[in-house]
């Protein structure tokens, strides 16, 4: 049903990936989310929690850097441990606390100067603009549903992202205490889509329809990704997935399993994502005058 939709909409379709460590960890947690180009200027949309999760990149790393600058001139004396730990409480690093957080964008751009954002003021939406790039490895761009009343109950759409970072091509150099990207393992992770029904609609306070809700859930690493049907038009852009308790709990309950008797527990839930509406998305692009096909 959506197989030529899903080859339309990986043309355009790319993976951000990220990397994190904490301070009590040498591990490096891989991550992913996923945007879209819009047109051949370098625009592409993505989800407004993916944007501010690359701003605070920044912040971040300088805080660590700052930390290891002065850690670094401590002496190595019976006073180190105490000084150390009056160190992490000036820079507010606990034990969990992410000190390292980089990202990498997957076959956008040759390079770039850097970015400019635009974050929706109301929704989890946000526009990024390539800055100063010679190549975009993008020639294909999506087309979106012009008229949306036909957006109803019951219609199938796919979403594509990318929810599972299998990517390896990182490490951690404990010489420096930093981890960082290399050009060994592999730097991409499959595309994966997920179909779904539309279930209900989304409201704000004011009465208005921002968003549309799936009987399925959208996974992670899929957020920013395209939403479109079986011709690869897009009706809007995967967002977050919200959890509803079902109440058929189950406590205690003897089961057999593997010849034994156990008692077990279940609290049911159904997953549900939830997606920008592509009116919203195309009143964004708008407003800040950004070119986009529709049909």
């Amino acid at each position: 049903m959506f197989v030529k939709a899903i080859e339309a909409a990986a043309h355009f379709t790319r993976a951000i990936h990220t990397i994190s460590k904490s301070f009590s960890s040498d591990d490096i947690i891989p991550g992913a989310a996923t945007l879209f180009f819009v047109n051949d200027q370098g625009y592409a949309i993505t989800c407004k929690h993916v944007v501010k999760l690359l701003a605070d990149a920044e912040k971040i790393n300088k805080n660590y850097h700052a930390f290891k600058a002065e850690r670094d001139k401590l002496p190595q004396d019976g006073s180190f441990k105490k000084k150390l730990k009056g160190l992490r409480l000036k820079y507010n690093i606990a034990d969990k606390s992410t000190i390292q957080l980089k990202y990498t964008f997957v076959n956008c751009v040759d390079k770039m100067s850097g970015m400019t954002w635009h974050l929706h003021p109301d929704h989890d939406l946000a526009i990024i603009k390539f800055n100063d790039f010679n190549t975009l490895y993008c020639k294909e761009f999506p087309i979106f549903k012009k008229d949306s009343k036909d957006i109803l109950q019951g219609k199938f759409l796919c979403r594509l992202g990318f929810p599972f970072p299998e990517f390896k091509n990182y490490q951690y150099h404990d010489n420096i205490d930093e981890i960082g990207w290399n050009q060994s393992g592999p730097r991409e992770s499959p595309r994966f889509p997920t179909e779904g029904m539309i279930t209900r609609f989304l409201g704000d306070r004011k009465g208005m329809k921002y968003g549309i809700e799936l009987s399925t859930p959208g996974l992670r690493g899929q957020s920013g990704g395209p939403l479109f049907d079986s011709d690869g038009k897009i009706y809007g852009m995967q967002s977050l997935t919200k959890h509803l308790h079902l109440g058929f709990d189950i406590e205690d309950v003897e089961i057999l399993a593997k010849g034994q008797r156990k008692k077990v527990s279940d609290y049911s839930f159904i997953h549900l994502g939830q997606c920008i509406h592509v009116d919203v998305i195309k009143d964004f692009l708008r407003e800040h005058n950004v070119e986009f096909k529709e049909e």
